[in-house]
């Protein structure tokens, strides 16, 4: 007889539970509850993100119902997503790691609850998770295995309580699941296992330098010009040309963020001509302060023409002088003084930009030429306010980045539509996520705040899309693993800018998390052509390590920790490589560094 005033249905279940949440509560009532309730808080908003819905939450349980096996187990890897991020900021004693389970079952319905053993089949996958991790029922596997972008692990059959048939268990390597996916067959392919460190430990150290290599190359410094190990590779068939930083020469030191603005504003303004290849401000200002001589720079920089000069700004009047100098012959291929107000500042760029075009025969795109002639805003007491703004930006710093801040929203209250003003609000709430607590403290913010106003500004900044807005948006798709959409995001911005070696070795970054390697290493050492004096290899370690080629792996990596020890995460990747080649005391050494 069918069941009276039941009803049956199939469902997606995703079951929850909090690893080791008695002794959190027996440490501290008051602080685990405060935790789970935000916790709680964020899983509910997620799960209605992807159209599910919580059922129950007793405790420290949560239990939801999804339409869709495919919005579940998006749903789950989100979650963990959303709480690693919350975790890292929480001391290790009050960390909270969720336990998930999904399941594709036959349930009962009773008013808003659902019973059964496809509920009860979920809560045992659940239990056979990690802490932080996800496991999915056979069932459920079979329904999304072609369907993600994610990787699984067979753990095989599994025999659960109160179920009298043994359950297809499988565990979800989410992120990054290209990386983790590698990992797996790698260990399969050298017929051996790491005893020290379990497969998810190393997933773990993947993650930790992909982020490590990332955060760094936000506020990397040059090395000196002594110590570089050239890159083999060829220099394009067109001019090539480096701006050295203009003198400040106002008597002024406090002129020198206007001199420096003003350097940066025509590396940008050529960085966006394809005809021409331009050299990092990254590496260029490195030279800054020092006495130089043109043929040894342009041989340590690659190129063959040196742009340099200087400003004088008094009260309202400027004075630029510039030189454009032939490396090889260290001659004058033209030298000329530009006189102007203040409020010809953006003319006086757009000539020295056009003398340097016309001097070296490069033919512009119509496209090119609308780029370079829109400055983004026509005010110059917001063009002020953003060049004191860029000063604060690259010292990346607590401090440095609540006054950077300050001077982007005065330019955005004098020109409202100053996009580049916006796009860089975007980066800097997006920079300080990665930052942690004393980014937020700093700007009296928290992460939930920091990401919320990013996105914010973001979106005020596309509505006027710059290569620098596109940056912005790119790693905002990758930060929600939306690679796909920030792949091409990512391509516009180096499309805008072809030369901006940071929109380069952005788009490489984007191509090894969307399991594209080969592109990344492209891009990579694109990047490294353009911004020769700061030659990161920790993502091309990374590509190989994807691809599977420790070996190589492992050459970039050691090189990228030789010239920048401080990328601490990526020693973690280096004692995975280490450990699937087999050298176990290498392994060992790399991975007790890491966590020192």
């Amino acid at each position: 007889m069918a069941d009276q005033g039941f009803k049956r249905k199939l469902s997606a279940i995703l079951s929850a539970d909090v690893k080791g949440y008695s002794k959190l509560m027996g440490d501290d009532e008051e602080a685990t509850v405060r935790t789970l309730k935000a916790y709680r808080t964020a899983i509910n908003d997620l799960a209605q993100q992807y159209r599910g819905r919580i059922v129950d939450s007793p405790g420290d349980n949560i239990l939801a119902e999804f339409g869709s096996v495919v919005d579940a187990v998006n749903c789950a890897v989100e979650i963990q997503r959303e709480l690693a991020e919350r975790n890292a900021e929480l001391a290790d004693n009050r960390k909270m790691a969720f336990r998930i389970g999904v399941n594709l079952g036959d349930v009962i319905e009773d008013d808003s609850n659902i019973y059964g053993d496809g509920v009860n089949i979920a809560a045992r996958v659940e239990s056979l998770a990690e802490p932080g991790g996800i496991c999915i029922s056979g069932r459920a596997y079979d329904q999304v295995s072609n369907k993600l972008g994610l990787e699984y692990e067979n753990l095989g059959e599994h025999q659960v309580k109160n179920i009298s048939v043994p359950i297809r268990v499988y565990r979800v390597l989410s992120y990054p699941g290209a990386a983790a996916h590698r990992v797996v067959q790698a260990k399969k392919a050298v017929g051996r296992k790491w005893r020290k460190v379990s497969v998810s430990a190393v997933v773990v150290l993947v993650i930790a330098a992909a982020l490590g290599i990332w955060q760094f190359y936000m506020h990397s410094t040059a090395i000196e010009t002594s110590s570089v190990d050239k890159i083999a590779h060829q220099l394009p068939d067109k001019p090539t040309i480096a701006v050295l930083p203009f003198r400040n020469i106002s008597g002024d030191v406090e002129q020198e963020y206007f001199s420096d603005g003003m350097t940066d504003d025509i590396i940008t303004d050529l960085a966006k001509i394809s005809g021409l290849t331009v050299i990092s401000s990254n590496s260029t200002f490195t030279y800054k302060g020092r006495e130089i001589k043109v043929p040894a720079v342009a041989k340590e920089l690659g190129v063959q023409y040196v742009l340099e000069g200087s400003i004088r700004r008094v009260g309202e009047e400027l004075r630029i002088n510039a030189q454009l100098i032939d490396a090889a012959t260290d001659q004058h291929v033209w030298a000329d003084r530009f006189d102007g107000k203040n409020d010809n500042i953006f003319d006086l760029q757009d000539k020295i930009t056009e003398r340097i075009v016309s001097a070296l025969s490069v033919k512009l795109s119509d496209p090119e030429q609308k780029e370079i002639a829109d400055t983004g805003t026509d005010n110059f007491l917001a063009y002020d306010e953003y060049l004191k703004g860029m000063n604060h930006m690259r010292k990346f710093t607590p401090k440095d980045y609540a006054d950077a801040i300050k001077h982007f929203k005065k330019a955005i209250e004098i020109d409202e539509n100053y996009s580049q003003a916006y796009a860089n609000l975007a980066h800097l709430y997006m920079n300080s996520l990665y930052g942690g607590n004393k980014f937020w403290e700093g700007l009296g913010i928290d992460f939930p705040t920091s990401r919320l106003l990013a996105r914010h500004y973001l979106e005020l900044a596309m509505q006027k899309p710059t290569s620098r807005s596109y940056q912005a948006l790119a790693r905002m798709e990758a930060y929600k693993r939306h690679f796909s959409s920030a792949v091409e995001y990512a391509e516009h911005a180096v499309a805008l800018s072809p030369n901006d070696s940071d929109a380069v070795e952005m788009l490489g970054h984007i191509m090894n998390y969307a399991d594209n390697p080969v592109e990344g290493i492209k891009y990579f050492k694109r990047s490294i052509m353009l911004d020769p004096l700061n030659k990161s290899t920790g993502g091309i370690g990374l590509a190989y390590f994807i691809m599977g080629d420790f070996e190589q792996a492992i050459t970039y990596i050691e090189k990228q920790l030789k010239d920048y020890p401080e990328t601490f995460g990526i020693r973690g990747m280096l004692a995975s490589a280490y450990a699937l080649i087999g050298n176990g005391i290498k392994a060992k050494k790399a991975f007790e560094d890491f966590f020192h």
